[in-house]
């Protein structure tokens, strides 16, 4: 179905963030500011499935709010989601639109799926912004849940919410999270009560190549049509880049060991890069490993749902000694057999 012309591709906003980070809030600010002659829309995800935030919005003429109850748009069936998405641009023809995932949502997943071809003359995407409850990044609890993680991970422009009620112990949290994702050279707002200039928003998205493909040892055993081959599981090696730096990563099955020293001992032989941070089930339980050129921390970690691994650099080189060696730091049952 045609939703819209190719010359009126919609500016879309994805508002990403934790559980109480202040999305909605920033929300109704940002739909204060809809000039008089346009229509804005709005599509809310909420996990459970009475919806709630969408009474705390505007009701005047001029917006259009559109809720999607019951799961994770980002990571469960795209099909809910392409269909009220349709609807709402087909029915509202709005000019620009907010889509306000949950707390508990993927925003890259989100993102991934609104670039692919089919939504490319539809929508416009802006630079994904993630919400920071700046009051709560002393929480160490809150801070180091790999979801959280994801969403900081994914944001191209991060608002500090809050900030009015952040003690010295977060504002010292604050310098720290702002070097240790330097290399990811996002834009950092700050606010009190949600109120952000919508102008400082509207920038176009550009995107990150992720190539996600076998383990490089299993690649040099593959044709080249073999390795083009859609990974569907784990074990895959990925490299994407963004703004001047790249990241390599790697995703291993749960039920892999790896012995402890061996691995600690790798990942602090590595050179020239900007950071790097894994988690590993070890001989010695599960670790998670979190190195910034200035320190290097690893630590007991809760259990993982899988063995990873990402340094971010700047510089081009093979990664085939890097795996090779990581491969040896096994110590489990399967080790002497292929990957798989």
């Amino acid at each position: 179905m045609k939703l819209l012309s190719p010359s009126s591709a919609v500016p879309v906003h994805i508002i990403s963030g934790f559980l109480g980070a202040g999305k909605t809030t920033l929300l109704k600010h940002l739909l204060s500011q809809k000039p008089e002659n346009e229509v804005w829309a709005v599509l809310m995800n909420e996990f459970g499935q009475i919806g709630v935030d969408q009474a705390l919005l505007p009701q005047d003429e001029g917006y259009a709010v559109k809720e999607l109850l019951g799961g994770c748009l980002c990571c469960s069936s795209q099909l809910p989601m392409q269909v009220a998405l349709s609807r709402l641009l087909s029915e509202s023809k709005p000019d620009r639109l907010f889509i306000e995932p949950t707390g508990l949502g993927h925003p890259a997943q989100l993102l991934e799926q609104l670039t692919e071809p089919h939504w490319q003359t539809h929508l416009k995407m802006q630079a994904l912004m993630t919400v920071v409850d700046g009051s709560r990044l002393h929480d160490q609890a809150w801070t180091t849940q790999n979801l959280y993680a994801d969403q900081l991970k994914a944001a191209h422009i991060v608002i500090v919410s809050h900030t009015d009620l952040m003690t010295a112990e977060d504002q010292e949290s604050l310098k720290q999270l702002q070097q240790e994702y330097q290399a990811y050279n996002q834009v950092w707002l700050f606010s009190a009560n949600g109120q952000i200039d919508i102008e400082q928003l509207k920038q176009d998205y550009i995107g990150s190549v992720r190539q996600i493909q076998p383990l490089l040892k299993q690649q040099r055993s593959l044709g080249a049509d073999a390795v083009a081959v859609k990974i569907q599981q784990l074990p895959y090696h990925y490299v994407e880049s963004a703004q001047g730096y790249a990241v390599a990563g790697w995703k291993l099955p749960k039920r892999w060991q790896f012995d402890f020293y061996d691995l600690l001992d790798l990942l602090c032989e590595q050179q020239d890069w900007l950071r790097i941070k894994g988690i590993f089930n070890t001989n010695q339980g599960w670790k998670s490993f979190n190195f910034n050129p200035e320190q290097f921390n690893y630590q007991s970690a809760e259990e993982g749902i899988d063995n990873r691994v990402e340094i971010i650099y700047q510089t081009e080189r093979d990664w085939l000694n890097f795996e090779t060696a990581l491969m040896q730091c096994r110590i489990d049952a399967e080790a002497g057999h292929s990957a798989g």
